[in-house]
């Protein structure tokens, strides 16, 4: 299911985006925010577990051996 969302850009910004879709690379403005979307998910997640590993590091991790570990 898809729910429609509208959203209001600067005039430069709304050309730009226009010109990017009219390369091919995408098939539509939405498409070009689904992109976008996707990235910032894949940035957002490496930086959350970069800052894991640097937790881990810092022996601020638990090893869990088992769910019953979790409580």
């Amino acid at each position: 299911m898809r729910t429609i969302m509208n959203i209001s850009l600067p005039k430069p910004m709304a050309i730009l985006i226009d010109q990017e879709v009219s390369t091919g690379k995408y098939a539509s403005k939405s498409e070009f925010f689904r992109a976008l979307f996707r990235d910032w998910s894949e940035t957002k997640l490496a930086r959350e577990l970069k800052e894991s590993r640097k937790e881990m590091r810092a022996g601020k991790g638990k090893l869990l051996r088992s769910l019953a570990d979790l409580d």
